[in-house]
């Protein structure tokens, strides 16, 4: 009987962190209302599909981290929020992704390694008995080396000094990196350039839909990213 007991009081939970990084240069114009929509939209997709599962999601959070080039952008080239808690913050996450626009960046490759270095070492939620850790990089530009732009003031101290060490922070299934090997998943929407495709080859559970300049993320796309996350919580 005591076994019985427990077994009916035996929960599952769910637990989901979500980080967004967002290109915010002006090479975004005609994409950034896109990204906006649907980084607006991933909550109630991912609840909605995990719902039709039968599984609910006990704590949703996300983060936003907008991009662009510290050469060129000095203090505007990165904007670092912290974790907002999804429903209750729902309309101070919605103000923060609507005050997101295009500008600057100068030349073409942007400061994208370091918004994902960022992210990769975000306050991760490590309660829950199934946690998901996603990333998610919507970008339509090549990636500087790590360290382009630090002579600036605004450059952050501690950044990863090059890709190699950027790897060993996402860690590996022989290795442990800064989120939980079993959790993480990174989701790039960026052109198959370096340092993009080094990561998607390199790096393990990453999905990688290669974006071309001026054209968004089709629906076809943005479904098999949603599918992609809720199938392996």
């Amino acid at each position: 009987m005591e076994v019985v007991k427990m077994a009916s009081n035996y929960k599952m939970t769910y637990n989901v962190d979500l980080v967004f990084c967002i290109d915010c240069t002006g090479s975004m114009g005609d994409l950034i209302d896109v990204v906006k929509k649907n980084a607006l939209n991933f909550y109630q997709d991912v609840t909605t599909v995990m719902d039709q599962k039968n599984k609910h999601i006990d704590k949703l959070r996300v983060r936003v981290i907008a991009f662009r080039d510290y050469r060129a952008d000095g203090q505007d080239a990165m904007l670092v929020t912290d974790f907002f808690n999804l429903p209750e913050q729902a309309s101070d996450f919605e103000q923060c992704v609507n005050s997101l626009y295009a500008d600057g960046g100068g030349d073409d490759p942007e400061n994208g390694l370091e918004a994902l270095a960022y992210a990769i070492k975000s306050k991760w939620d490590t309660e829950g008995m199934k946690k998901r850790q996603v990333i998610v990089v919507w970008t339509d530009a090549p990636t500087h080396p790590l360290g382009i732009g630090k002579e600036s003031q605004y450059y952050p101290n501690g950044m990863a000094q090059d890709i190699n060490e950027l790897s060993q922070w996402w860690g590996g299934v022989q290795q442990k990196g800064f989120i939980d090997n079993n959790s993480k998943r990174l989701v790039l929407y960026a052109p198959d350039e370096p340092f993009w495709n080094v990561i998607s080859r390199n790096w393990n559970n990453v999905l990688h839909f290669p974006s071309t300049a001026g054209d968004g993320l089709s629906d076809l796309e943005y479904s098999q990213i949603i599918d992609t996350i809720t199938n392996t919580i």
